[in-house]
C-alpha cells in the first residue's frame, strides 16, 4: 500500500494506528471484572485450553435472542471445552442502557444465561476496552459495528475467525469451526 493510500484510510478512521502493535495482543491476557461482580477474572488462567466464543451483547437489540441460541451452544459444548465469555456494551444506539445488574437479571430471567459474562464495557472507538482494540486489529478479527459480533478462539487462545451480528449462533459455519476446534488438542507449553 502506498504512503498516499495509507495516510487516506488513515484519515477516514477505517484503521486503527496502532493496529500493527495490538495485532500481536495475547487474547487472553486481560482481566476482567465478571457482571455485577467485584471478581476479577484473568482469562488466560480461567480459559486457557478452552476454546473461545467472545460476543459483545446488548439487552435491547433485534439481535438480542441470540442469547438463547448462545447459551444453547455453551450447554451444548461446554463438557467438551467451549466456553462463551459475553461482554454488554452500549456502543449502538443506545441498546444496552442499563445497570449491570440490570443486564444481568435480564439475561438470567429472560434466556436463562448461565455462560460467563462480564463487565459493560466499550468495543469501538478510541474508548474502546484494550480487548476489543486487539481483537478488530488481529488480522481475523474486526471492529464490531453492531452488537453480536463474534470472535472464535482456538485452545490456544488464537484467533481463528469472527462473524456479524447476521450470523447467528445456529449457523452451520459458526458450528463446523467450533467443532473443529473442539477436536484439535491445545499445545503443550514448555514447562
Amino acid at each position: 500500500m502506498n504512503i498516499a493510500r495509507w495516510l487516506a484510510v488513515l484519515s477516514f478512521g477505517l484503521l486503527p494506528l496502532s493496529a500493527p502493535v495490538l495485532a500481536d495482543t495475547d487474547l487472553l491476557g486481560f482481566k476482567l471484572r465478571t457482571l455485577a461482580g467485584e471478581s476479577v477474572v484473568d482469562l488466560r488462567q480461567a480459559y486457557a485450553g478452552k476454546v473461545v466464543l467472545m460476543v459483545n451483547t446488548a439487552s435491547k437489540c433485534g439481535f438480542t435472542d441470540q442469547f438463547e441460541g448462545l447459551e444453547a451452544l455453551y450447554r451444548k459444548y461446554k463438557d467438551q471445552g467451549l466456553v462463551v465469555l459475553g461482554f454488554p456494551s452500549n456502543d449502538f444506539a443506545n441498546q444496552d442502557p442499563g445497570s449491570e445488574k440490570e443486564i444481568q437479571a435480564f439475561c438470567r430471567n429472560t434466556y436463562s444465561v448461565e455462560f460467563p459474562m462480564f463487565e459493560k464495557l466499550h468495543v469501538r472507538g478510541s474508548d474502546a476496552h484494550p480487548l476489543f482494540k486487539a481483537l478488530a486489529a488481529h488480522p481475523a478479527g474486526a471492529t464490531p459495528k453492531w452488537n453480536f459480533y463474534k470472535f472464535l478462539l482456538d485452545r490456544n487462545g488464537q484467533l481463528v475467525e469472527s462473524w456479524g451480528s447476521i450470523t447467528t449462533p445456529q449457523d452451520a459455519g459458526l458450528i463446523k469451526q467450533i467443532e473443529r476446534l473442539l477436536a484439535q488438542p491445545a499445545a503443550k507449553t514448555a514447562s
